[in-house]
């Protein structure tokens, strides 16, 4: 199995995303949510797309990479999740590097809130990786679908009426 930097992102917010989306469940198409951070990703910087690279390597596709300064830019909506999009980045210079491509870093940046973040891969990040690969096929290879987990973001989620809609009592 392939993991990608969303299979990363969903990991670190929901289990149960992470299984629906990589068993082919999958509602983002019908988020407005969903369709606003798009929009923001291909407005925000108009002239990126000449500037840097698209890489697509092991699995994994960097739209924003500045090959000169060895930078990964990733776009992103909102900072409510900023963990996981950090790990999502660490693990696509985690994957760079696994390809010879050493010295990289990233930067998150949130174009509405005019906030950047400069993200690095540490030591123990480099040995965290491999074992939350291992989390990640195990959820995603199991037959049950794991149990829902109400959190704060549930409501925000493009799988919300998937997860948390009930028939009514006949």
């Amino acid at each position: 199995m392939r993991v990608t930097g969303t299979h990363f992102n969903y990991f670190m917010i929901c289990h149960r995303k992470l299984w629906l989306f990589a068993n082919g469940i999958q509602m983002e198409h019908v988020s407005e949510l969903v369709e606003m951070g798009k929009l923001i990703h291909e407005t925000s910087y108009p002239g990126r797309s000449s500037k840097f690279e698209e890489v697509e390597i092991g699995g994994i596709k960097i739209d924003y990479y500045d090959a000169k300064s060895w930078v990964i830019h990733e776009i992103k909506k909102s900072d409510k999740i900023e963990k996981a999009h950090e790990m999502q980045l660490k693990y696509y210079i985690w994957v760079l590097e696994q390809y010879g491509i050493g010295g990289v870093s990233g930067v998150l940046e949130y174009p509405r809130l005019r906030k950047t973040e400069q993200v690095y891969l540490s030591n123990p990040d480099r040995e965290e990786i491999p074992a939350m690969i291992s989390d990640i096929e195990a959820i995603v290879l199991s037959d049950q679908c794991p149990e829902k987990v109400e959190m704060k973001m549930c409501k925000n989620c493009s799988y919300y009426d998937f997860c948390w809609s009930t028939e009514a009592d006949l």
